[in-house]
């Protein structure tokens, strides 16, 4: 199975420009260099991230050569695909420290050595731009009709779409033509939701330089409801150990739903395609060993090996009753946390940071969902008195905390 139909096997072929060409490119023998464009508008790369991540190992893996591209000009403007309102605007400051977290998440997963991947920030060709001579180089290039006609930027035309905003599209798709002219970058790859970006600058080489570049995009991650993955009641799963720890990325892949294991297993993992599909019979309790691969190769992938023997212990040690794993997420709290010695329960959920608010904590307990050890906390009066400590305090079946003092 060649590299094209494996990316498609594995559903990380969603779309793609002139497909037979591309096969023929990518299966020639020769190396393709292609990229991926990554912009830091956060201090840490997340899930969706991932997914371009190991597709880019893939490729890489083919025999093909990789440009992580981090957006240190365009994070400045901001992409306004599936925003209904404009982003933030971020600091140069801002920009520069989320680049430098990325470069170090992106090392793990891809091999930068000599020659085999590259790393560039396109800071460097756009912001010395001249407006007057872009405008007349590029910007003649684009009609606003059809741009106005993407879906990038249909669906904020009702809620409002700034000229800022606009230059994204433009930004963007003149990476592709920098790219090619400079470093002979034949293909552009990413999410799926990029494709009106990414086809940008396939016509962008073609009219400014007449050459032949390539497009392709991802799947995205889905659930079998046909919503994206990746985020929990606290937000999106980092893949910063320091925002979502390697207990908590275990967990998440751990518990995801019976359908969504197999399809999670294809895009996220290298595991073997036919061992993969040795498991697609499996139902009920027999998934769970599955899950547990999965949870295990994902967290190896990312934090590597004692990482993930880490998580997977204090996992198996927590639904075995021990307490013991300096792997499960610890609060240690304060004095002032106690009132005559104890903390009352609402409080002790709030301090673990399971829920939101007070108010979802009083219905958590009035609903019978949380747990102190193996006692269930019943009332809202329900206190943990300092003694007790440590102690595991449970929500429902998939949030946990261990309680220090």
């Amino acid at each position: 199975m060649n590299i094209f139909q494996e990316l498609k096997a594995r559903n990380l072929l969603a779309q793609c420009t002139n497909p037979e060409a591309v096969e023929q490119l990518l299966t020639g023998g020769a190396p393709v260099k292609f990229y991926i464009g990554f912009d830091p508008t956060a201090d840490s790369l997340h899930v969706g991230h991932f997914v371009q991540a190991v597709v880019m190992s893939h490729m890489q893996r083919a025999g093909h050569i990789p440009i992580a591209l981090f957006g240190g000009g365009t994070a400045l403007v901001g992409d306004p695909s599936n925003k209904t309102e404009m982003r933030r605007m971020l600091t140069r400051e801002e920009v520069d420290g989320n680049i430098a977290n990325f470069r170090q998440q992106m090392s793990a997963m891809v091999d930068f050595s000599e020659g085999k991947a590259i790393m560039v920030n396109n800071a460097d060709w756009l912001l010395g731009l001249n407006y007057i001579e872009f405008l007349r180089e590029i910007g003649v290039h684009f009609s606003v009709n059809r741009m106005l006609a993407a879906e990038c930027y249909k669906a904020r035309l009702a809620t409002g779409l700034s000229f800022f905003e606009m230059n994204y599209m433009i930004m963007q798709s003149y990476d592709f033509l920098h790219l090619s002219r400079n470093y002979g970058c034949q293909m552009q790859l990413g999410g799926d939701d990029q494709w009106s970006n990414m086809i940008g600058g396939v016509e962008l080489n073609r009219r400014a330089d007449g050459r032949e570049v390539y497009a392709m995009t991802s799947s995205l991650l889905l659930t079998s409801e046909g919503k994206k993955m990746g985020k929990t009641e606290k937000g999106a799963v980092w893949l910063n150990p320091a925002r979502t720890s390697p207990y908590e990325f275990y967990q998440y892949w751990r518990n995801v739903a019976d359908a969504d294991v197999i399809n999670s297993m294809k895009m996220l993992t290298f595991l073997p395609l036919d061992e993969i599909a040795a498991y697609e019979t499996l139902k009920g309790s027999a998934l769970n060993e599955i899950k547990a691969k999965l949870a295990f190769e994902v967290t190896r992938q990312i934090h590597g090996q004692q990482e993930a023997e880490k998580a997977q212990t204090a996992a198996k040690a927590l639904f075995g009753g021990a307490q013991n794993s300096g792997s499960i997420p610890a609060v240690t709290l304060a004095d002032e946390d106690f009132i005559d010695g104890a903390i009352d329960i609402v409080t002790a959920l709030a301090k673990a940071g399971l829920v939101k608010s007070r108010g979802e904590a009083r219905r958590l307990v009035d609903q019978g969902g949380v747990f102190v050890d193996d006692a269930k906390a019943d009332t809202i009066a329900f206190v943990i008195r300092r003694e007790q400590l440590p102690v595991l305090l449970k929500k429902g079946k998939k949030g946990f905390c261990r309680l220090e003092g």
